[in-house]
């Protein structure tokens, strides 16, 4: 065999065990969790972002592990940081840092345009705070799922529940000191306790109910089990689910996988929203029909409890989450 044969040879092969190396270098996996339940909406959207980015033909697989099979929300964040985990599907907590706390900042959005125009536009103000804090974390925002607002999951009516007095009920709350400051002026005691171990609690009668979840959830998880009796609906806070993706992750992705990504989840979310716009009423109806009491505010006892929490809740924010955040998201809403 002479040299140019020999030469032709090397060549071809060295091309080819590049190409067999790139291909190799893009086709990956990602593990997304989540904390809904595996029939829940929530789970399915996360699973329509899995179909999608295999429809998309990137070298891209997604898989989907609902129901905290990866940890509890509180969780999630350092592992998404940390690179242990590519993607989440979760309420960002404020274990990491306090400045995260205004995610919680109770009658910061009075509807689902509110919703909608603050919480789901990536370019608000409310969002550009949220991302300036992430970064610093290594942890990308994809996406945001307002699911309407949350209210009280109880297992009897609380005494007083539309006013400001003892309510004689002790409800979890999550970790934020700024809720449980905002229940306990609304009259109740609180008890901070992690997602998953709300349901045994309830069960149990450590607690006598949570403040957790929107109609549609209380229904998918509490009700569908014959826990709890009455829904209270402060309409304080928005039920919010993040998702976000370790930057890590991210980097080792090429332009097509990391478009492919963010136009699932962004799918994902306008699906989602839409569904709980719309479903709203719908799991009203049926927390009804299984037995539920719904105790909602009047408008005027409604801007009571918001007024309220303006005054007394919103200038204790600052010393978590600081003058400037506090500052920039009022200006935004002005």
């Amino acid at each position: 065999m002479n040299f140019t044969a020999i030469t032709k040879i090397l060549t071809v092969g060295a091309v080819s065990a590049l190409m067999s190396t790139a291909a190799f270098a893009q086709d990956k996996t990602l593990r997304f969790a989540g904390v809904f339940p595996i029939d829940h909406q929530g789970t399915k959207m996360m699973n329509q972002v899995a179909a999608d980015v295999a429809a998309a033909d990137v070298g891209l697989t997604i898989e989907v592990f609902p129901a905290n099979q990866l940890g509890s929300g509180e969780a999630l964040f350092e592992d998404v940081a940390r690179g242990n985990i590519d993607l989440a599907g979760a309420f960002i907590y404020a274990d990491t840092d306090p400045r995260l706390e205004f995610l919680s900042m109770p009658f910061l959005v009075g509807g689902w345009d509110d919703m909608n125009n603050i919480m789901r536009n990536m370019e608000s103000e409310y969002n550009k705070i949220l991302q300036e804090l992430t970064d610093e974390y290594g942890v990308k925002v994809l996406a945001q799922n307002p699911e309407g607002f949350v209210g009280i999951v109880a297992t009897k009516e609380p005494t007083n529940w539309n006013n400001f007095d003892d309510k004689g009920m002790n409800i979890r709350v999550w970790s934020s000191n700024i809720v449980k400051s905002m229940v306990e002026d609304f009259g109740f005691q609180a008890t901070t306790m992690a997602w998953g171990d709300i349901f045994p609690a309830i069960q149990s009668g450590i607690v006598d109910g949570a403040i957790c979840c929107t109609k549609t959830a209380t229904y998918s998880i509490f009700a569908k089990s014959d826990v709890g009796t009455h829904f209270v609906q402060y309409n304080a806070i928005s039920e919010l689910t993040t998702f976000y993706a370790s930057q890590r992750t991210l980097d080792k992705l090429n332009d097509e996988q990391r478009e492919a990504l963010q136009a699932a989840m962004t799918k994902a979310s306008d699906d989602f929203f839409a569904y709980n716009r719309e479903s709203d009423a719908e799991f009203e109806a049926k927390l009804v029909e299984s037995g539920y009491t719904i105790l909602a505010l009047s408008d005027e006892e409604q801007e009571k409890f918001a007024a309220r929490a303006r005054e007394k809740i919103w200038p204790m924010m600052a010393d978590s989450v600081g003058d400037e955040i506090i500052n920039r998201l009022m200006s935004a809403s002005d």
